[in-house]
């Protein structure tokens, strides 16, 4: 995984598309940390039903993040 600091955010609502979910995920980070989340991790199940970028922000699936939850952050460059 390429974040090793995020913001986990949880959304269950029905009435909202994925993407959406996401959206307004990221726009809440941009508010609280000044800037926008470079990489959003959902879960692996999920991840083939969304593109693999969207709005400047990448979408990865892990095997450890839940449904309805989404972990976001600025991508950490190990090299």
């Amino acid at each position: 995984m390429d974040l090793k600091v995020g913001m986990l955010w949880y959304d269950d609502a029905r009435d909202r598309s994925l993407a959406d979910k996401i959206a307004r995920a990221a726009n809440y980070y941009r508010i609280k940390y000044g800037q926008a989340p470079s990489v959003c991790y959902v879960a692996a199940s999920l991840a083939a039903a969304l593109p693999a970028h969207t709005n400047g922000l990448s979408i990865k699936g892990a095997p450890n993040i839940l449904p309805d939850h989404f972990w976001l952050g600025v991508a950490w460059n190990h090299e």
